[in-house]
């Protein structure tokens, strides 16, 4: 497997690399954003936010526009606000400065497990998700109601479409957690209730989206 380390910082970047590749990883180095942007795709990016030049939150939304590559968010930041917008932006997984070796290891193959089961999954049988005027397109990655597309985020779209495959059905937040954010972290679950809320506004109508107490979130079925 080939790894792509963005870190600037020489002192944490040579153990790093020197650490992967006795763990048997390929593992490439650059320093900046616009080197990272420029390497050839490899299976999955560790990437720094404190970046010189591009932080590590544009290097990730440039990388997620183009690719799919797994990302996992390396940084000294722990507030959930950077784990929340990180997340957002596409990345697969977060782990804060310091952590041990055999944390990231564990973490990269759980990033990858997960891209394999995708990657595995039988072919969506149904491009588009149709409840009432609601209609989300998953190949032109559209919402539309009534005909009128509705702007969303890539998390925005993610969150809906997984509510749409199952209209009336009530999708607990740890199923959210990881199928929207590919996360297993089961603290506050903040983040969740934020895009909620921004979904019910765009949708404009409030009750397209149920609450289900003290368990999570369901589409109103046509």
């Amino acid at each position: 497997m080939r790894l792509l380390v963005v870190e600037d910082d020489d002192a944490i970047a040579s153990p790093l690399v020197t650490g992967l590749r006795r763990e048997g990883f390929e593992v490439d180095r650059v320093a900046n954003g616009t080197d990272a942007l420029a390497a050839d795709e490899p299976d999955l990016v560790l990437l720094d936010l404190r970046l010189p030049g591009l932080d590590g939150y544009a290097v990730a939304r440039e990388m997620r526009a183009r690719s799919r590559v797994p990302i996992i968010m390396v940084t000294a930041k722990g507030e959930e606000t950077d784990r929340v917008i990180g997340l957002e932006l596409g990345a697969d997984d977060y782990i804060v400065k310091p952590f041990s070796m055999r944390e990231l290891v564990a973490r990269i193959n759980a990033v990858m497990r997960r891209v394999a089961e995708m990657s595995s999954a039988e072919p969506e049988p149904d491009p588009v998700l149709v409840v009432g005027a609601l209609e989300v397109d998953r190949r032109q990655h559209q919402v539309r109601i009534d005909g009128e597309e509705v702007a969303l985020t890539p998390k925005e779209f993610a969150l809906l479409e997984l509510l749409a495959t199952d209209p009336g059905a009530a999708i607990d937040r740890r199923r959210i957690l990881e199928q929207v954010w590919g996360t297993r972290w089961y603290g506050p679950s903040k983040t969740i209730d934020v895009h909620i809320s921004s979904l019910r506004r765009k949708l404009g109508d409030p009750g397209w989206i149920e609450t289900v107490r003290g368990l999570g979130f369901r589409l109103r079925p046509e």
